[in-house]
Parts: C-alpha cells; sequence; structure tokens
C-alpha cells in the first residue's frame, strides 16, 4: 500500500505543481475578474464530476466489485464486467452531455444564479460552458479505466495519465489565444482537448496490461445493478467535498465581481496537499483494505486503516499549519504578477486560511470512506454527507454577508471537520476502526511538531525573509521557498526527537530504492 501511496502521490505532485504553472498563466493574462469568474464556473460542472468519479463514487464502487471478481473468478469475468460498465456509463455520460449543450443556458441560471442574465460574465460563461463539457463524458470514461488500472494495482499509468490536463492546458494558453482570439475560450479547448488525450492514453495501458476494454451492447445485468446501486448511494457520501464546493461557488457568484476567482486559486493550493495525499491515500486504501477483508483478515484490515490514517496525517498537518501562518506570502509568490494584483493576492490568502483551517479534515474524509466502501455500506457516508450538506449551506447563508470571500471556505473547512469526526465515530462503534496506542502517540507527536513549525514560520515572517509582498517577483519565490524549506526542516527534526519517525531509517530506506531504480 505505502509503494502505491508513493506512486500516485509522486504523480499526482506532479500534476499538480504543472497544475500551478497553467494557474500561474491564468492569473497573468485574466487576473480575478468577470472573465476568469466565467471561465472557472465553465469548468466547475466537468471538474465536479470528475472528481466526483475519480475519486468518489465511480472508484467507491466499481474497484471493489471489480477487485472481487479478479481475485475469485478470473481475468476474463472481471474484463466482460468493466466492458458492460463502460459501456452503460458512456451512454448515460453521452446523452447527458447531449442535454448539457442544448440546455446549457439553464445549467448556468442553476450553478450561477449571480451572474447577471444577459451581462459579460453570464454570455461568456455559457458560451465556454459549451466547450467545456464534453470533458464530462471523457474524464468519466478515462476513470472507469483508471478503476481497472487500479484495481489490477497498476497505479502509476493511472495517475500519470492526469499529469496530461495540465500539460494540454499550459500548451492551449500560450499557444491558442491567435486562433481562439482570446485566452479564456484557448483555456476551454485545452479542457476538452485533455480529455480525448488523457481517456487515450489509458484505454491503451489497459490494452498493454492484458485488460483490452472495448464497447459492448449496454445491458443492465444483475452485477451492472449492483454497481448502479452502490454508485448512486455513493454519489453523495464519497462526493460530498465536491458537492459543498459546488454549494461554495453559487454562493460565491451572489459576491462581488471576482470572489469565484479568489476562491478558487485559493482552492489551487489547498488542492495541493489535498489532491496529492488525500486522492492518493483514498485511491490506495480502497483495494488493498478491500482484499484484506475478502480474505477474512480483520486485523490486517485495522492495521491498514491506521497506517493510512498516519501517512495521510504525518503531512497534512504541517501543510495546514504553514498555509494558515504563510498564505499571504505563498499566493504573492505564486500569482502575484500581471493582471492578479497584490490586493487580490491578499484577499485570496484569506480564503486559503479558511481553506487551510479545514484540510486534515477534508484528507481524513478521503481516508476514512473506503471503511464504509470496502465492507459494501455506501449509505452510512451518504447519510452523513446529507447532514454535513446542509451544515454547509446554513453556515454559507450565516457567513456570506459578513466574511464574503472567506465565508464559503470557512463554511466547508467547519461541514468537513464535523464529516470526519461523524465518520470516525461510525466506523469506531461498529468495530471497523480500532486505533492502536502507536497511533495516538503518533498523532499527538505530528500535532506537536506542527506546531512548532507553525511557530518558526511565524517567526520568520518578522525576519527580512517574510517581505515578499514588497519584494520582486523573483525574491518572493526565493523568500517563500526558504520559508518552506525551513519549515520541513524545524518539522522533520521534530518528528525525530519525538520518536515519531526516525529519519535515519527514512534515509536509508530511500537511498535503497534509488539504488534499486537506477540498477533496473
Amino acid at each position: 500500500m505505502l509503494k502505491g501511496f508513493l506512486t500516485v502521490s509522486g504523480w499526482t505532485m506532479i500534476s499538480r505543481v504543472l497544475g500551478l504553472v497553467r494557474d500561474q498563466l491564468l492569473a497573468a493574462f485574466l487576473g480575478a475578474g468577470a472573465a476568469q469568474d466565467a471561465y472557472q464556473i465553465a469548468c466547475r460542472l466537468p471538474n465536479m464530476f470528475r472528481r466526483l468519479f475519480g475519486e468518489g463514487a465511480l472508484n467507491a464502487a466499481f474497484v471493489p466489485l471489480f477487485s472481487a471478481l479478479l481475485e475469485r473468478e478470473g481475468k476474463a469475468t472481471a474484463q466482460r464486467f468493466a466492458c458492460e460498465t463502460m459501456s452503460v456509463l458512456l451512454s448515460w455520460l453521452l446523452l447527458l452531455t447531449v442535454l448539457g449543450e442544448v440546455f446549457m443556458p439553464g445549467v448556468l441560471r442553476l450553478i450561477a444564479p449571480g451572474f447577471t442574465h444577459g451581462g459579460l460574465r453570464d454570455s461568456l460563461a455559457i458560451s465556454l460552458s459549451r466547450i467545456t463539457f464534453p470533458y464530462l463524458f471523457l474524464i468519466c470514461g478515462a476513470a472507469l479505466v483508471s478503476g481497472v488500472l487500479n484495481g489490477m494495482h497498476r497505479f502509476g499509468v493511472a495517475a500519470a495519465a492526469y499529469v496530461s490536463f495540465n500539460v494540454v492546458g499550459i500548451a492551449a494558453i500560450t499557444l491558442l489565444p491567435r486562433l481562439t482570439g482570446d485566452v479564456a475560450h484557448a483555456a476551454a479547448w485545452g479542457v476538452s482537448a485533455s480529455g480525448v488525450i488523457q481517456f487515450a492514453i489509458l484505454l491503451y495501458a489497459a490494452r498493454r496490461a492484458g485488460m483490452p476494454l472495448r464497447l459492448v451492447a449496454p445491458c443492465l445485468t444483475p452485477r451492472i445493478r449492483t454497481l448502479l446501486a452502490r454508485m448512486g448511494v455513493g454519489l453523495v457520501g464519497s462526493g460530498i467535498t465536491q458537492i459543498n464546493f459546488m454549494v461554495d461557488t453559487i454562493i460565491a457568484t451572489l459576491l462581488p465581481a471576482g470572489s469565484v476567482s479568489l476562491m478558487y486559486f485559493a482552492d489551487r493550493v489547498n488542492q495541493l496537499p489535498l489532491g496529492v495525499l488525500g486522492a492518493a491515500a483514498g485511491t490506495t486504501l480502497l483495494p488493498v483494505l478491500t482484499r484484506s477483508l475478502a480474505a477474512g483478515d480483520t486485523d490486517g484490515a485495522h492495521a491498514t486503516q491506521n497506517r493510512a490514517i498516519s501517512y495521510a496525517l504525518v503531512l497534512t498537518l504541517p501543510a495546514a499549519a504553514g498555509l494558515l501562518v504563510i498564505a499571504t506570502p505563498v499566493m504573492m509568490a505564486l500569482f502575484g504578477h500581471g493582471h492578479f494584483s497584490a490586493r487580490d493576492a491578499v484577499l485570496a490568502a484569506q480564503s486559503l486560511r479558511a481553506y487551510a483551517v479545514g484540510l486534515p479534515a477534508f484528507v481524513l474524509v478521503k481516508v476514512l470512506s473506503p471503511g464504509f466502501f470496502a465492507r459494501g455500506d455506501t449509505r452510512t457516508p451518504v447519510l452523513v454527507g446529507i447532514g454535513t450538506l446542509l451544515l454547509n449551506f446554513v453556515l454559507n447563508i450565516s457567513f456570506m454577508h459578513w466574511l464574503a470571500h472567506i465565508g464559503p471556505p470557512l463554511a466547508s473547512s467547519l461541514a468537513a471537520m464535523v464529516n470526519a469526526g461523524v465518520l470516525a465515530f461510525m466506523l469506531h462503534r461498529r468495530g471497523a476502526l480500532v486505533s492502536s496506542p502507536l497511533l495516538g502517540r503518533q498523532l499527538a507527536g505530528m500535532v506537536g511538531c506542527a506546531a512548532l513549525m507553525a511557530g518558526g514560520l511565524f517567526m520568520l515572517e518578522y525576519t527580512p525573509l517574510g517581505g515578499a509582498m514588497e519584494a520582486g517577483a523573483l525574491m518572493r519565490v526565493v523568500d517563500v521557498g526558504v520559508m518552506i524549506v525551513a519549515g520541513m526542516g524545524l518539522y522533520l527534526v521534530g518528528l525525530h526527537v519525538m520518536g515519531v519517525a526516525d529519519m535515519r531509517q527514512v534515509a536509508a530506506a530511500m537511498t535503497r530504492r534509488l539504488r534499486r531504480s537506477r540498477a533496473a
């Protein structure tokens, strides 16, 4: 599981770094105004479906069924099930895509009610959404093929394919404006083009892995009915974070122009640790946990769940603490250029701190949900998810007038805390989450070391290193980079001194792995 975790998180980190480059280009060319708001709204629906299916309901429902068939009935049965699933899924998605293209103005009324009818943001958002909406069809198909590869424990190719989204996006923003007339339309075409490339790469990888997938006549077989039932129920439970984010977006469109953009750039920084650690932990934990339970190894399943929590939080806790302290220098270093002003960076940093408060909870939801899915229970996360969704909505309404662009991120963070807490309580009450004394000591040590690191960064803010706001673009990056390295060093030393992790053993393991890679 650790090998798969590191593989997925490594490729995801590469994708997130390239994503930051893409976002820097968007910030420089579009700033935080009407055009940026319209483009971000155009990407909301397809991206929400990508996260729901790629990291949520499809993965949660399909991977355990596929893995169990592969383990018990062999490759041929599992392959037939995957082909049947792909045919049913793509048929439904094709219909949904066509309907979305036809009724796009009405769809925009639902997800962006604050856009003035017939105004610049509204007209541009409709045009851009019609370009990006086919990505929904392509990326959900790609997510299914990724589930096949993950079920075969081939995590690397599935994770690497998503890098192409940002590679194509960067190319589109820099090369296509001469053809499309503006950056917003060029970026929109890049979204759909990346979906074609990702789907093609994954289909080829599945063929190379000995699991070629082909379309068959769509048919609701008993296995497909079981899958759809689990997906339908799990859609809300596993994707509650994304649904909460969509609620945040709807509320943001009712706020002053630019609020959608400010929250987007803050969330992009927040998604570095959340995407790298949360998605990697959830993706690699589910098939391992499912196989342990299928083999009757309950103790092994408990140990696996505890290790996943430890792996995820060992880096999530310092990431949250660091973002709370140096949010403004980070936003200035990453986006404070071109049309993205210093004032935009300060406001976006306020949203980032609100997201960072709930970062550990967001990741824990990703880690705890597979504990239900691996046991075939998608109902409980749904019920918990509906409750936290309602809580998020109430908090959003309460915060929107006096916290503005800070309100939606803070509401999501508080709702995520409740979500993670209730999921942990339910798993523990059922005997599915049995924390060991070692895990308790590790978590206490991580919290203490993260607090120590935050204190060190806070003091650095009052040295010349904290002058990123007034420095030039290059010095901002250098200053923030030095602060991050110093914070990481302080945190790692703290882990070593407190006995949470032996850095000598970690260094030795990394050296052995590097030598094996070179030998291969």
